[in-house]
C-alpha cells in the first residue's frame, strides 16, 4: 500500500488509563487494513457491517484485544478498545503493520475539513475551558465568522465601503474576546501587605489556595488558581504586598508582583478598609500604565457602620463572604462588558485577527483591491 494512498490512523480520545480508546482509521483501503485483522465473535465479516452499527470481535487473533467497531462510511472505521496504554499501543501497531499512517487528530481534522475556520474552531474547541467558549467557537465551528466574512466579501462587491467596514470593526471589537476563547483571561490582586488578597482570593475560588496569615507579607511568590466567572475562564494572581523594603526575598517578590501586574488584563488592587488611606500608602496605579484597574476595600467587618460613599471601590469582607458575589460580577463584567449574542461572530486566532486588522487598515484609506485580496479574491 503507497503511503500516498495509506489509510490514516488517529486516536481521537487523549491519552491515558481512560475506560474506553476511540481510534479511527480513515481513507483508501482503511476497510481492508482493518478487517485483515479483526475477527467478529459472530463470525460477520466486516463488509456485511451496515453504516453505523456496532460489531464485537477481536484485533490481533482469537484472543487478541477485544474491540467495538464502527463503519462510519465505506472507508472510515472507528475501532473502540480498552482505555489502557498497552492496550492502545497494541492496536495501533498492528494497524500501522497493515500501512496504515499514524497521525495526530489536529493533522487530520486540517485535512479532512476543507473550510479554514471550521478546522480551526475544531482545534480551538479541545482546548476550552468552560461551556461558554466552548459554545461561542461551536459558533464559529457552525459557521458564524464565516457568514461574517463573506458578508463583508459581498458589501464590498457592491460597493458598499463604509458598511464593509462597519462590520470588520464590529468583528475586531471581539477580538480581545476571540483571544481567550482558549486562554483564561489573567487577574492580578494587588495591594499594600496584610490588605487581605489572599483571603480575597480563596473567597473568590470556593476553596483555601493561598496561606493566609496575619502576618504582614506573608506571601513572597505568586500564587495561581484558575476559575471561571460568570462562564468566563480566569486566572488569578495572588501577588506580594507592595512597600518599601530592603529585604532581598520581599524585594523579589515584589518585583514578581509587578511583572504579573504589567501583564494583567485586570488588576484589583486590594486595600484595608478599616486602615487610613496614609499608613497603606493608598495611590492610584498610573492609568497609563494599567487602565483596567478595579479598587477594592476588604475588611469592612472590622469598620463599625462603613459608609460606601467613603471608599471609592468595592467594599467586601472576605472574612464574612460579604461583597464576594458583587466583585466576582464585577471582574466579569470588566473582562467582558460586551457579551456575544448566540451566533455571533467572534475572530478567535492571530492569523484571523491579524488578518481583520489589515482588512481595517486598508478600508480606512479606501483600498478595495487590497481588502478584497486579503479576503481570498
Amino acid at each position: 500500500m503507497s503511503e500516498q494512498r495509506a489509510p490514516v490512523l488517529v486516536q481521537l480520545t487523549p491519552p491515558g488509563r481512560g475506560a474506553v480508546a476511540t481510534l479511527l482509521v480513515d481513507g483508501p483501503g482503511a476497510a481492508e487494513a482493518v478487517e485483515a485483522l479483526f475477527r467478529a465473535i459472530g463470525g460477520q465479516p466486516l463488509g456485511s457491517l451496515p453504516q453505523d452499527r456496532l460489531l464485537l470481535g477481536h484485533i490481533g487473533g482469537q484472543h487478541g484485544e477485544e474491540v467495538v467497531l464502527r463503519r462510519r462510511s465505506p472507508q472510515s472505521i472507528e475501532l473502540h478498545c480498552h482505555g489502557g496504554l498497552a492496550a492502545v499501543d497494541m492496536v495501533q501497531r498492528l494497524l500501522a503493520g497493515q500501512g496504515c499512517r499514524p497521525t495526530t487528530w489536529q493533522e487530520w481534522a486540517a485535512q479532512t475539513l476543507a473550510d479554514p475556520i471550521q478546522s480551526d474552531a475544531l482545534l480551538a474547541l479541545a482546548e476550552a475551558r468552560t461551556a461558554r467558549t466552548a459554545a461561542i467557537l461551536l459558533d464559529q465551528y457552525h459557521g458564524a465568522l464565516g457568514r461574517a466574512i463573506e458578508g463583508i466579501r459581498r458589501s464590498l462587491a457592491g460597493g458598499e465601503v463604509a458598511g464593509a467596514r462597519e462590520q470588520v470593526q464590529r468583528l475586531l471589537r471581539r477580538a480581545n474576546l476571540g483571544r481567550h476563547l482558549t486562554r483564561p483571561w489573567q487577574v492580578v490582586l494587588t495591594g499594600p501587605p496584610n490588605a487581605g488578597k489572599s483571603s480575597l482570593l480563596n473567597a473568590l475560588l470556593g476553596y483555601q489556595r493561598a496561606i493566609v496569615d496575619p502576618l504582614a507579607g506573608t506571601t513572597r511568590d505568586v500564587v495561581s488558581a484558575t476559575t471561571a466567572l460568570d462562564g468566563w475562564p480566569v486566572e488569578f494572581f495572588d501577588t506580594a504586598g507592595v512597600r518599601p523594603s530592603v529585604v532581598p526575598l520581599e524585594q523579589a517578590g515584589i518585583a514578581l508582583t509587578k511583572e504579573k501586574v504589567s501583564a494583567a488584563d485586570l488588576v484589583v488592587q486590594v486595600f484595608d478598609a478599616s486602615q487610613a488611606a496614609s499608613e497603606q500608602e493608598e495611590k492610584p496605579m498610573p492609568v497609563e500604565r494599567q487602565p483596567n484597574v478595579l479598587v477594592v476595600y476588604n475588611k469592612r467587618d472590622l469598620v463599625v457602620d462603613p459608609d460606601p460613599r467613603s471608599y471609592p471601590g468595592l467594599l467586601t469582607s472576605a472574612l464574612r463572604g460579604e461583597g464576594i458575589a458583587e466583585l466576582a460580577r464585577e471582574i466579569a463584567t470588566r473582562l467582558v462588558p460586551d457579551p456575544p449574542n448566540p451566533g455571533d461572530a467572534v475572530p478567535f486566532t492571530p492569523p484571523q485577527i491579524e488578518r481583520i486588522e489589515k482588512l481595517d487598515t486598508a478600508l480606512s484609506v479606501g483600498d478595495v483591491a487590497r481588502a478584497l485580496a486579503l479576503l481570498g479574491q
